[in-house]
């Protein structure tokens, strides 16, 4: 069985983030980057498949700011191949759909069995990229995975549903899965590992021209949240508490 991970770089958001000269992105010159977290659970389900299955598992990702580290430590933590892909802007934010149309045009000469990527990203939260792939592919997908095990030539599926739900369903390979959460936290590599894997591996890069070019939607103008007061602390026993309480929500009108 050969699995694909597609991961993507974000802006950290631990990091104080800047509108840039013409107010329709982030200041990126002065941003660190880091792998997004969906895309990690994504990993680490490729992994445990693999330690069940012996499957190998591709990593691949656009040409985005660090995506070196991210790759590299994906090789260190039992990932066996990396692929960066090239042919567009990297400094340039790539939104849902070209780059599910980027990854489709790797995928489209790559023998696979398995597709998995983080549900959705911190900065593009419509959770679309499996959906399109899948798609753009023709071949089965679903999102919100939460649990995934193989039966032979298929899958069957744990999705997380409104109101705590979970729905289990069979799915034919290949297959794109959307992963919410992986069966366990992802796995650490450490320093030394990443490093070992970077004297040791090489990253492939394959440069994709976007063949199909889609409808976008085009950011006009981004703002920063507005700053407002801050929290009010309310002390004394909890019955003086409780009374404070309701006197701002009736004071709002909410009671």
């Amino acid at each position: 069985m050969h699995i694909v991970v597609a991961m993507r770089q974000l802006a950290d958001l631990v990091e104080e983030l800047e509108v840039n000269g013409d107010g329709t992105d982030i200041d990126r010159d002065f941003v660190k980057f880091v792998s997004n977290e969906w895309d990690e659970a994504a990993l680490e389900e490729a992994l445990t498949i693999k330690d069940e299955s012996a499957a190998s598992v591709t990593v691949v990702a656009l040409d985005e700011p660090d995506v070196d580290q991210t790759l590299y430590a994906a090789l260190a933590k039992g990932a066996d191949r990396a692929v960066k892909i090239t042919g567009h802007d990297p400094s340039a934010w790539v939104r849902t759909r070209e780059r599910a149309q980027r990854i489709a045009s790797f995928l489209a000469h790559e023998e696979f069995d398995l597709v998995l990527t983080g549900v959705q990203a911190a900065d593009d939260l419509d959770g679309q990229l499996a959906g399109i792939l899948g798609s753009t592919l023709d071949i089965p997908h679903a999102a919100v995975v939460v649990g995934v095990e193989l039966t032979g030539s298929s899958l069957r599926v744990a999705q997380e549903l409104g109101g705590g739900l979970v729905g289990v369903s069979e799915l034919e390979l290949p297959a794109v899965l959307g992963v919410q959460a992986a069966r366990q936290a992802p796995r650490y590599a450490s320093i030394t590992r990443i490093r070992q894997a970077m004297q040791t591996q090489k990253i492939e890069e394959q440069e994709v021209p976007l063949e199909v070019t889609t409808p976008q939607v085009t950011v006009r103008r981004l703002y920063p949240p507005e700053k407002q007061g801050g929290a009010t602390m309310l002390t004394g026993s909890a019955k003086d508490v409780a009374t404070e309480i309701v006197n701002i929500l009736r004071s709002k009108g909410l009671v």
